[in-house]
């Protein structure tokens, strides 16, 4: 036994001096707590050096589901910023001189939550570890925020990105972090959406929402009821052609999020916000008149028929085919803004619906004004205006999530000069959106009530990419750090120094975000 523990070492001595010499590295000193991490890890520990990132360097990958897409998902984000191609599970890439990215499945209680994630990051190597793909991929996006935006070309013979060294763990405050794009009023193509999937994943965001239908457009094809794309997906706000998006262009944006762990929460508006809906097919608003396409603004006008079992039968048509191409586990019904439907018809019309959601498998999610049903409370209630509803909903045992209209709703200007955006919330400039807790804006709602947050974009006043960036950006970043990080950590003057300092890779997304004088801009 001894002779042959003898003749391994001798082997692994020969092993090594055969392999061609490390040229050590003086890297220089780093600081990554001093790192602009958005959202803002829970811990993070320096150690103050570097690991290069090169030419030499592979990415290898646990086998368990999902984490080898992260891991070329990666790759592919490394090319971009750096050109370098960076192989995935490579087997001729093993040589004792390489720098790995290693992106493991590891069970630990600090990955106790499923987006939770442990980033080591040492000289020679880089460990992304979670129990989930999804807490991999959030690992991955801050590893790419660590990325230097320029090589350093006087270590070696050839450049070297410097990620600074040490330890992150990390996990999010709420599970549900989302926002929603109205893509009703105005109409957005699957390549307007898919940009804005790629910045909500840079931040951690886990939820889009689109608002598929209202009183302006019908934006989803239903093959069983085919006139509402060929007349209601005609018109928008201010007479333009509108659009749709086919069943196939849907499930091409809903696994183009799930690639980037976001789920597509679809949302038909109802009983209001229907009239483009009633224009398809005029039974659903009761009185059997043809409609007038709407391309204003005004709401609060129109409402399915509630007393109707022909509606109930659309609907279940609709919420089938739509739950069918839909694998996230919410489908939400809107049911704001119901002015001219009876209270009686309004609240029939919740409790109804909720069965026929859940009879395709799917949670309902409702604006706060489904609260007055008698709702299970495995619903979910989206506060955007009455606290009280919230109230209620949570004392029932629902979650919440919370989209205040005077603090989350993109739509709102940044002030009187803004270019694009509403004012009937007030203004919600960069500082407003950010400095609130999420934990106490509705006093004697639990924190256990709370679900997460959600910031919704209406699109009255914009319509296309441009326009979009201007009012989201840079609010969506402060948001997707309210609901990823804890409250400690949300503090104004830090998170404004670390928001100026993402400005290169805004610029590289060529994002038109508004350029608050609150934020000194790094460009």
């Amino acid at each position: 036994m001894f002779k042959k523990v003898i003749v391994v070492f001798l082997a692994m001595l020969i092993f090594a001096a055969c392999q061609p010499e490390k040229k050590e590295i003086l890297y220089p000193r780093t600081d990554l707590s001093n790192a602009p991490l958005i959202p803002k890890p829970v811990k993070t520990v320096a150690t103050h050096s570097a690991f290069g990132l090169d030419q030499n360097t592979v990415i290898k990958t646990t086998s368990d589901k999902g984490f080898e897409k992260v891991g070329h998902f990666l790759s592919e984000k490394i090319k971009w910023q750096t050109g370098l191609q960076i192989p995935v599970n490579d087997p001729t890439k093993d040589e004792p001189y390489q720098r790995f990215i290693y992106i493991s499945h590891a069970d630990t209680i600090e990955l106790k939550k499923p987006e939770s994630y442990q980033l080591y990051i040492k000289q020679d190597s880089i460990f992304i570890n979670s129990s989930t793909a999804a807490g991999a991929f959030r690992g991955v996006q801050t590893l790419r925020q660590l990325i230097p935006e320029k090589s350093n070309d006087t270590l070696t013979d050839h450049p070297l990105w410097l990620v600074p060294t040490g330890k992150i763990i990390d996990g999010p405050r709420f599970e549900f972090r989302g926002t929603m794009l109205d893509v009703a009023r105005h109409f957005f193509t699957v390549e307007e959406v898919k940009k804005y999937i790629d910045l909500l994943a840079y931040y951690k965001y886990n939820m889009l929402h689109l608002h598929l239908s209202d009183d302006q457009g019908w934006r989803i094809e239903i093959k069983s009821w085919p006139k509402l794309t060929e007349v209601g997906g005609s018109t928008e706000v201010g007479g333009g052609d509108g659009g749709f998006y086919t069943q196939e262009d849907f499930k091409e944006l809903v696994d183009y999020a799930a690639e980037r762990h976001i789920t597509i929460i679809p949302e038909i508006d109802m009983p209001g916000h229907t009239n483009a809906a009633s224009l398809s097919y005029p039974f659903l608003n009761g009185n059997g008149k043809t409609l007038k396409p709407y391309t204003g603004t005004r709401v609060g006008f129109s409402t399915f028929a509630t007393n109707k079992d022909t509606v109930y039968a659309f609907l279940n048509d609709v919420v089938r085919e739509i739950a069918s191409i839909s694998p996230g586990p919410y489908f939400h019904i809107g049911g704001d803004e119901s002015h001219v439907t009876p209270k009686k018809g309004y609240i029939h019309f919740v409790e109804l619906m909720e069965k026929i959601v859940r009879k395709h498998g799917k949670t309902m999610i409702g604006w706060n004004e489904i609260a007055q049903a008698d709702i299970s409370s495995s619903s979910v209630v989206q506060l955007w205006k009455e606290k009280k509803h919230a109230l209620k909903a949570a004392q029932n045992g629902s979650k919440i999530i919370l989209s205040s209209a005077e603090k989350a709703y993109l739509d709102m200007k940044y002030d009187s000069l803004s270019t694009y955006g509403l004012d009937w919330a007030g203004h919600i400039p960069v500082d407003s959106a950010y400095a609130w807790n999420p934990e106490t804006y509705i006093e004697g709602l639990p924190k256990e009530s709370i679900l997460g947050i959600e910031a919704p974009l209406w699109s009255e006043t914009i319509s296309n990419s441009p326009e979009l960036e201007y009012l989201a950006f840079p609010r969506a970043i402060g948001y997707s750090e309210l609901a990823w990080s804890i409250q400690e950590h949300c503090d104004w003057n830090d998170y404004r120094k670390r928001l100026a300092r993402h400005t290169p890779y805004l610029e590289r997304m060529q994002v038109n975000y508004y350029p608050t004088k609150l934020v000194d801009w790094k460009k």
